[in-house]
């Protein structure tokens, strides 16, 4: 089983998207792990990854700040 997303606005577009770790990584030209590792907490995206992320999984609008949601 994948690991959830720590961000809740994250796991939600996901589910909701019906989209796996492997089909995001593939649309955001990136890989699987790595994609894993920033849904996860365990690294931060860039500002370009993360407005990318969004775009994926067509979030709109800004999500509640959980204190994960920092960008490197």
């Amino acid at each position: 089983m994948a690991p959830a997303p720590v961000c809740t606005a994250l796991a939600a577009a996901k589910e909701r998207k019906g989209l796996s770790y492997s089909e995001i990584a593939s649309a955001l030209g990136r890989d699987e792990q790595h994609v894993i590792d920033v849904c996860t907490g365990k690294s931060k995206p860039t500002d370009s990854e993360f407005s990318a992320l969004a775009r994926v999984l067509d979030i709109t609008s800004q999500p509640a700040h959980e204190g994960v949601h920092s960008t490197s």
